[in-house]
């Protein structure tokens, strides 16, 4: 299996057998102790199982999704997230699992997303259920299920195990019904949890039942005139014609507003733990309002913060700003996405195209000391999470800063040419022993292209600058090939100090504009050892001639 797969096959073999020895528990305990997020959460479900029956025969965690605009990266974050608690759970305790991945898809098409193609079209659609609007790209029976399509094929692409439900489906199929009823045995309960978070003007129309117009198929926003219990059915006011329309709650002829219909949720399927953003921190306390009021313990639930894009701002389906699931991909690897998930859920952090060279170092750094960590280290490892347990052997000699910075120097345009720097490097490095790092020689190549080439801008040394490279030169000619990474960096230290830099800050920085083009750069030794030291002392000199870097 790739190193990029969840190992989730390995885990549900080991759950039924993990309570069975002292040893076993050991593991738990140092597991907890760890104090990783996943381990924390897992934690609270052991304590809920405790506390409440579950008579499904497992635990349920669900991540949803709104297919009103294309699958973003957010929605993968939820599910990698709720995987990797998922994981830990299973870990400390021997109860089955099940991760739902729910696709809220007969919610109303409200608004026309502004990336999406044939705006016109779509746009005599509105107010209906997501699969009854036209698919734009053609290749699905609606909007929705294109949508819902691609979610799928990203999730499977990761090796998620989950299972797939659409509202629509469930709604149809009368898997909601029975919960249907008794929410509308509840009404007057559940609209006095909503109708004092509404203005006053919205508390005149609210419903916790949305009825599809038989007439337009549309979700109808329409406050309920009449209701009866014994029959499941309410009672609306067509605005349109003026006449009284029945329908029954059950069987998709109506749609649960939304803070209802998440309860409607959690409670039909017996949900035990489920993640939101900040922004929905009110609905999940009126859904689990709801939930109670139906006699139902409402799922455990994990807050997190928002991503922002490149400038601070909320990343929106509708608008399409901050990366995209496709782009990380192109310029990173896997690891490096299920990394920055990992990260400080509870910190809002920007999600953009520079934060990703930084994502793909530190998982090489995690990787690489995995192997030398044990107890409560290794459990606090995001590779344990990521790969849950079973990080790849794989160490990686040289960081994605760096080979960012020789393709700068060397101006190489394929992978062939970096592996030729990279051999020299690292001994017994080769693109079949080391596959990781061969695709991250492929991924610097794009990230180069694309964001660093265009920003490049080199400068001209000044005499004093001059006098410094010139001594550096001269020293790297006096050092033997085989110097280390460490030699070097402490010779190019020597050189900036004995050349009175008060701060050798100034010095690397200057390094970094006359050679690299660049106002930040690597560490100069592990660069210089990578690269070559003819090639540095190359570059050096002809500097020094007066050639303009390009």
């Amino acid at each position: 299996m790739s190193a990029a797969k969840y190992v989730i096959a390995h885990c549900q073999i080991r759950k039924h057998t993990i309570m069975s020895s002292a040893t076993d528990m050991d593991i738990i305990s140092t597991a907890l102790s760890s104090k990783a997020w996943p381990f924390q959460e897992a934690e609270k479900l052991v304590k809920r199982l405790k506390q409440s029956k579950n008579d499904k025969g497992y635990v349920l965690f669900e991540t949803g999704y709104g297919p009103s605009g294309l699958p973003h990266i957010g929605t993968f974050g939820e599910v990698a997230r709720t995987t990797m608690v998922r994981q830990a759970f299973e870990l400390i305790s021997d109860h089955p699992t099940k991760l739902i991945a729910f696709s809220d898809d007969m919610d109303g098409f409200r608004k026309v997303p502004l990336n999406l193609p044939q705006q016109e079209m779509l746009s005599q659609h509105l107010g209906k259920p997501l699969t009854s609007v036209p698919d734009p790209f053609g290749t699905h029976e609606s909007f929705a299920h294109h949508n819902n399509a691609r979610l799928c094929r990203f999730l499977d692409q990761f090796g998620f195990d989950y299972e797939f439900k659409s509202a629509t489906t469930c709604y149809k199929n009368g898997d909601f019904d029975e919960t249907l009823r008794a929410m509308l045995a509840n009404f007057d309960k559940i609209m006095g949890v909503i109708l004092p978070t509404l203005g006053e003007e919205r508390r005149k129309t609210y419903s916790p039942f949305l009825p599809v117009c038989p007439r337009t198929g549309v979700v109808l926003q329409v406050p309920v005139v009449e209701r009866d219990v014994e029959a499941g059915t309410i009672v609306y006011k067509d605005e349109e014609t003026g006449q009284l329309v029945e329908v029954p709650v059950t069987g998709g002829h109506c749609k649960m507003q939304w803070k209802a219909d998440w309860a409607m949720r959690w409670v039909a399927l017996g949900v035990d733990y489920e993640m939101a953003g900040k922004d929905l921190d009110e609905s999940v306390r009126l859904s689990s309002a709801i939930s109670r009021i139906m006699g139902n313990r409402p799922p455990e639930n994990y807050i997190y913060e928002l991503f922002l894009d490149e400038n601070a701002e909320k990343i929106s389906k509708s608008k399409g700003n901050g990366l995209s699931i496709e782009e990380w991909l192109q310029y990173g690897p896997q690891e490096s996405l299920s990394l920055y998930m990992f990260q400080a859920p509870r910190k809002a952090k920007r999600l953009y195209f520079d934060v990703i060279p930084k994502a793909v170092d530190e998982y090489i750094q995690h990787l690489n000391a995995y192997p030398d960590q044990d107890g409560k280290k290794s459990f606090a490892n995001p590779v344990w999470h990521i790969h849950n347990g079973e990080p790849p052997a794989e160490n990686v000699p040289v960081s994605f800063a760096l080979l960012l910075n020789l393709v700068s120097a060397s101006h190489c345009e394929d992978k062939e040419t970096l592996w030729g720097y990279i051999s020299q490097y690292a001994e017994g490095a080769t693109p079949e022993n080391n596959p990781f790092l061969d695709h991250l020689a492929g991924y610097a190549l794009e990230y180069y292209e694309n964001f660093v080439r265009p920003h490049k801008k080199y400068r001209v040394p000044t005499e004093a600058e001059q006098a410094a490279l010139r001594d550096l030169s001269d020293a790297l000619k006096s050092t033997d090939e085989g110097a280390t990474a460490e030699e070097l960096q402490t010779l190019v230290f020597s050189t900036g100090k004995a050349h009175h830099y008060e701060n050798l800050r100034e010095w690397f920085k200057a390094l970094y504009e006359i050679l690299l083009g660049q106002a930040q750069g690597p560490r100069m030794g592990s660069f210089i050892a990578l690269y070559g030291r003819q090639a540095t002392i190359d570059l050096i000199d002809k500097v020094l001639a007066g050639d303009v870097l390009s």
